[in-house]
């Protein structure tokens, strides 16, 4: 049999976090809650945007499709880790794996390309203030999140294709919970130089021109509240950006955590956790940031809740 036909039928096993059976329970129970609040807290966020007409504006259509995003972020790697966990099979097909690594790509470049463009919508409104509703016109928001996406699916493209052109041999056990793209390529017995170094150039690019754009967002916005003289005015300006800020200190924070375990160590413990942090964490925390750093979200979620107008 040639070996690239062998790849077509061969599976992998996911390790987990751990072999002990003692603490599979614990963790499944850990990630179940984790991926319930996660889904529950983005569908709370989307539903209040929707319900809400106060909420119709740029901004919040914006934070709406990046609840979309970290629904779909959690689920194509908590649920079947909670599957493997509860039918005590670790495998994963060869298909599904380079498919969640590739929705994994998708989703996470979608949510990096997403915030740049939050926060240039946040220097316009703070910058370009007489100016945004002409500029942020309901076609221009549509057509950056398609753009996004675009974007995104390209990125995650070019990885899944030249992943696909990759032999397995033997060993094909995967120390991590879900399958990672960096993780998966080390496993292959082709060479795997193009792979390396396509993760790292185009993934710095890619995930470094938007992040470029989002400081020199700030540079701007922070140029111009600056100005302001009212300490009020002011405080407005800045409280508008705080909860963007947080999810952007979060979301690359997380990154920049993955990337420099994967450079530094060769730990599969060090680079699962770093992981978590990355794939996991902030989709859980972001509608919390937004819920509780957001004046007008919280009243949007607590009319929706229990029905309490702060009309």
């Amino acid at each position: 049999m040639k070996p690239t036909n062998q790849t077509v039928i061969l599976g992998f096993h996911l390790l987990g976090l751990t072999d002990d059976p003692e603490l599979q329970p614990l963790i499944f129970i850990l990630f179940l809650s984790m991926y319930l609040i996660t889904i529950l807290g983005n569908l709370l966020i989307i539903l209040a945007v929707s319900c809400d007409s106060h909420l119709h504006t740029p901004m919040y259509f914006f934070l709406s499709n990046l609840s979309l995003i970290d629904i779909c972020t959690s689920t194509i790697t908590i649920p079947k880790m909670l599957v493997n966990i509860q039918a005590q099979d670790q495998t994963i097909t060869y298909i599904g794996c380079l498919s969640q690594a590739s929705f994994a790509l998708l989703f996470s470049g979608l949510e990096n390309c997403l915030l740049a463009v939050m926060a240039y919508d946040r220097y316009v409104a703070i910058c370009l203030p007489l100016r945004y509703m002409v500029i942020m016109n309901p076609q221009l928001c549509v057509l950056l999140v398609l753009l996004s996406l675009l974007i995104s699916t390209m990125h995650a493209l070019i990885h899944s294709l030249m992943a696909l052109q990759l032999v397995f041999c033997t060993d094909l056990k995967i120390s991590h919970f879900f399958c990672e793209l960096a993780v998966v390529i080390k496993l292959a017995c082709s060479d795997i130089f193009i792979n390396n170094l396509l993760v790292y150039l185009v993934g710095i690019t890619f995930f470094g021109v938007p992040l470029f754009g989002i400081i020199l967002s700030y540079i701007q916005i922070v140029s111009s509240v600056l100005r302001i003289t009212s300490v009020e005015g002011r405080y407005k300006a800045f409280s508008t950006c705080g909860s963007h800020l947080s999810v952007v200190f979060l979301f690359y924070g997380a990154g920049f955590g993955v990337y420099m375990s994967s450079a530094v160590t060769d730990s599969s413990i060090k680079n699962v956790l770093a992981s978590i942090m990355y794939i996991v964490i902030p989709p859980m925390m972001n509608p919390i940031i937004y819920s509780l750093k957001n004046k007008e979200m919280k009243e949007a979620l607590i009319y929706f809740i229990v029905g309490i107008s702060f009309e």
